[in-house]
């Protein structure tokens, strides 16, 4: 049973609207059709609980740059003594097409730094996943690929990925709110 929600993210505004946060641009379209939540500065991040599928389920938002994000994980999950299979991380992922989805537990890191940070500070990747697919760079680095924004055809369509997300995960966990 998932009781930690995590939702990758690198912090600064100069990467608000980029690829690697898509977590954290889920998050927020996840929690503006909820009523306002309380959210709390503790863990190296923002966190609160709501209901999900009937059970209370804590959100976090690591305030970290993203290969330090298992800092923040492991700090919760110590504090509500979690096991790594109560956790669902959700991140983008080059190796999924733009808007692919998918849900898993455990799988390769792909060297995604976040992924490897979780692995690294929990000691297993064992966690559950919702892997929100960003595509590859077709040329370039990865790491510029990652950080840079969106094209203007993909962020039109991030409300409706965002939707089929939340679809997604509702069929696992159940309802938010």
């Amino acid at each position: 049973m998932i009781k930690l929600i995590v939702f990758l993210g690198n912090k600064g505004q100069q990467y608000a609207k980029t690829r690697h946060n898509l977590g954290w641009i889920f998050l927020d379209s996840l929690t503006e059709s909820l009523p306002p939540l309380k959210w709390q500065k503790k863990f190296h991040g923002e966190w609160t609980t709501l209901p999900v599928g009937g059970r209370q389920t804590h959100l976090l938002k690591p305030l970290l740059f993203m290969n330090e994000s298992g800092r923040s994980v492991q700090a919760i999950s110590h504090y509500f003594s979690l096991e790594s299979d109560e956790l669902l991380i959700v991140h983008d992922d080059i190796e999924l097409d733009f808007s692919t989805l998918k849900f898993q537990q455990g799988g390769g890191l792909a060297g995604h730094k976040g992924l490897r940070s979780l692995k690294q500070n929990l000691g297993n990747d064992n966690f559950y996943r919702l892997r929100l697919g960003i595509g590859r760079p077709l040329q370039g680095e990865v790491s510029s690929y990652v950080l840079s924004r969106f094209s203007p055809l993909e962020e039109a369509l991030l409300p409706s990925l965002c939707q089929e997300a939340r679809t997604l995960l509702e069929e696992h966990l159940g309802d938010f709110g």
